[in-house]
């Protein structure tokens, strides 16, 4: 197999005797949009903290075929696998280009503050301009973030997340609090984050946006993976039924 993308092999996490991941392997390749789903309290974010560092773990994380569980998440993040979080972790008070600036400035919100009327200030303002129009948010960026829609926020955090470095993104249940159309809008734009051949894994309990958008499912049930393959195999697997679904889904076209 192509030794790209984000690969995990045996990620294991323990609190104390407790085991939250056991042997999860895992994989998502450049242009691969790729789900994980479960039940509540299954793992999936302990996956996510573990694979970006917020959290200790056992196992391999490769990213683009280089080990990476040694380093600390700022170095995970600059080597280019990225995030998003289930809160809202945007300034509410500050424009769309000052959030996205926060997180591609390598020195962070006082960097931001610092170079404000620097030199830096228009590098930074290409690299928001980027990331916007990734997300199809383009022209928005001297908007204060708490006057936008809830659709909008959501997408400007991914596109936080996608400022400066990037090979695989990590979407952590993007889509709640979204209505229909916005969960329909939102997954346009994933397809379209993939088809500039970044790798998404994308963690949700919309199952409309998760079977209908990805490319391959991963399922997971207190900690493990139960399940992998294709979103039509997911939607009629007995396993998955059992653990997660409740009954047969019918297929969504996109």
């Amino acid at each position: 197999m192509p030794n790209e993308g984000l690969r995990t092999t045996g990620l294991t996490v323990r609190y104390g005797g407790l085991v939250a991941n056991s042997e999860v392997d895992l994989h998502v390749e450049p242009g691969e949009i790729v789900g994980l789903i479960g039940p509540n309290g299954a793992g999936k974010t302990t996956f996510v903290d573990a694979v970006t560092g917020f959290t200790q773990a056992e196992g391999r994380v490769e990213l683009a075929g280089q080990r990476i569980d040694a380093l600390a998440p700022h170095l995970r993040r600059r080597r280019g696998l990225t995030r998003t979080w289930q809160s809202g972790e945007l300034f509410g008070n500050l424009t769309v280009a000052q959030n996205i600036e926060v997180a591609a400035s390598p020195g962070g919100f006082r960097a931001v503050l610092r170079d404000l009327f620097g030199r830096r200030r228009g590098s930074l303002r290409e690299v928001v301009g980027r990331a916007l129009r990734t997300v199809g948010l383009d022209g928005i960026e001297d908007t204060v973030t708490r006057d936008l829609s809830l659709g909008r926020q959501k997408l400007v955090g991914v596109a936080r997340a996608l400022a400066g470095t990037c090979e695989v993104v990590l979407l952590d249940e993007p889509a709640a609090g979204l209505d229909s159309q916005e969960s329909g809008e939102f997954a346009d734009r994933v397809r379209e984050i993939a088809r500039g051949g970044l790798g998404v894994l994308l963690i949700d309990h919309d199952m409309s946006l998760v079977l209908g958008v990805c490319d391959r499912v991963y399922v997971m049930e207190f900690g493990k993976i139960i399940f992998t393959g294709t979103p039509a195999e997911a939607r009629t697997d007995p396993d998955v039924i059992a653990a997660y679904l409740g009954v047969p889904m019918e297929s969504t076209h996109a």
